[in-house]
């Protein structure tokens, strides 16, 4: 049998060097685009098999695609193997860079231990000689890699690139020692972008912060002043059970219990003097929900709006999705809507005109005298205290607990003066958060730019200098 033939030196560059026309973009004379198989090992990780409990609970890590959120520091797991599961897995040396190849097409990380990875993940284990571990890293999150990555993936249910696929991707190699400056001057740059986000982030906290202050002082009395002309919120008090009465005789058929009074261990804070504290359900109507079968919707606008739930009301705005014709729970233009099961506490005053309301959500329909802005303002305060009365495995909350509620009530034209500053307030501030989510992004698309600059040697690294990227090449292929 004739030995196979050896390749040339000459012939295995041409198979390592990427023809001009497959090279993404131009690069400086002294670097080469090869193939990413051919300067690194290609990893794909595997899962030991479940049924084996002694593969698992030990301290050697095991990383899926969640992990690589740690970025360019994946030191810890979200499950641990034991020596005996060590054994049977493909071991990932510290200082490779982890691509998921399954689903999350191209998230990345950069383990600082020692690890395994599961079949979501292809590992790049740099071959040191010719390629700076930190630079395949960088390299592999610039937008160039990015795009190669999910140009190849299959296109089925869930994305897939395998690791014959990803080895013959364009890979761009410059000298060693300008792989090295690339790195430490991104690395450089993208400190000092953290450092601004997280300061972002801080302000973001302190929106919070700021817009729960606002209706904190709003409810109690703090946020704007006392005018002599008001009527004491007693006289309200007077009028709005008159009006109870009159409500309740037109609904003969349901009795309902009077509710008690507020005792003084349950005020929440103090209020003004012509304030007063009042049973939530003193002050409202409260209609709870019911739920209607798909049959009975209809996705075409016939009929009035259906809110199924929490998911229907968003940045405060009503996201109508569904619609049903005849309505037996109706909200009314004004309601304040309050989710009541699931994801609980979410609010929004009803703009539409008639609206089918689900068991997860309920309508507080304030009694004239009550300004429907500052009853929301009030239910925005108070829901922290009603998710803590929330019982079961699904959080909810019970009608009891809303008509029972202490309620601190202002002279309505007080309660109008809130309502409107709040407004004012709160857009104000939702203005700033827009501007500093900007910041926020242009930040984001810095680091990428960052990163396009450095893989086209636009960085101000670049010393022409250095010895030409071929010799790695060609000290990688000797020993092929």
């Amino acid at each position: 049998m004739s030995k196979k033939k050896q390749k040339s030196m000459e012939e295995l560059l041409e198979e390592a060097l990427v023809p001009e026309e497959e090279q993404p973009y131009i690069v400086p004379k002294n670097w080469v685009w090869t193939r990413t198989g051919i300067i690194h090992e290609i990893v794909t990780g595997a899962t030991p098999s479940k049924k084996n409990n002694e593969y698992y609970g030990g301290n050697f890590p095991f990383v899926k695609p969640g992990d690589l959120d740690q970025e360019d520091s994946v030191i810890v797991a979200s499950e641990y193997l034991t020596d005996k599961g060590k054994e049977v897995s493909r071991i990932i040396p510290k200082h490779s860079t982890l691509v998921c190849c399954i689903g999350s097409i191209g998230k990345t990380g950069f383990n600082l231990v020692e690890c395994t990875t599961n079949q979501q993940i292809n590992s790049l284990i740099p071959n040191k000689k010719v390629i700076y571990p930190k630079y395949t890293y960088y390299f592999s999150l610039s937008s160039t890699y990015q795009n190669l990555l999910l140009k190849s993936s299959s296109s089925t249910t869930v994305s897939i690139i395998n690791k014959s696929k990803m080895s013959k991707l364009p890979f761009a190699l410059p000298p060693l020692n300008e792989q090295k400056r690339i790195a430490e001057k991104i690395e450089r740059l993208f400190a000092k972008i953290d450092e601004a986000k997280q300061l972002i982030e801080e302000v973001k906290e302190s929106f919070e912060l700021r817009r729960a202050a606002i209706l904190d002082k709003a409810i109690k009395g703090e946020l704007v002043s006392h005018s002599p002309l008001d009527e004491s919120a007693d006289n309200l008090l007077k009028y709005i059970e008159e009006q109870k009465h009159h409500l309740v005789k037109q609904k003969k058929s349901k009795k309902e219990k009077p509710l008690p009074s507020v005792e003084q261990n349950e005020l929440l804070y103090k209020i003004p003097e012509n304030w007063c504290w009042v049973r939530l359900g003193e002050v409202i109507e409260l209609i709870s929900g019911r739920d209607v079968s798909a049959k009975e919707c209809n996705n075409e606008g016939v009929g009035v709006p259906y809110i199924m739930g929490a998911s229907n009301i968003v940045d405060d705005s009503l996201i109508i999705e569904r619609w049903i014709e005849k309505p037996s729970v109706v909200g009314k233009k004004g309601d304040v809507l309050l989710s009541v099961k699931g994801t609980v506490g979410k609010t929004i005053i009803q703009e539409v005109e008639e609206a089918h309301l689900s068991r997860q959500i309920m309508g507080l329909r304030p009694i004239q005298g009550v300004h429907n802005g500052y009853l929301k303002i009030f239910i925005q305060t108070y829901v922290q205290v009603l998710k803590e009365k929330s019982k079961g495995v699904i959080p909810g909350i019970s009608r009891k607990d809303v008509l029972l509620a202490p309620f601190p009530l202002p002279p309505y034209n007080e309660q109008k003066r809130i309502a409107e500053k709040v407004d004012i307030l709160l857009s104000k501030l939702e203005t700033e958060k827009e501007m500093v989510l900007e910041v926020e992004q242009k930040l984001n698309s810095l680091k990428q730019s960052i990163l396009n600059k450095a893989f086209r040697g636009e960085l101000g690294t670049n010393d022409p200098t250095d010895e030409h990227a071929i010799e790695l090449l060609k000290e990688v292929l000797k020993y092929k």
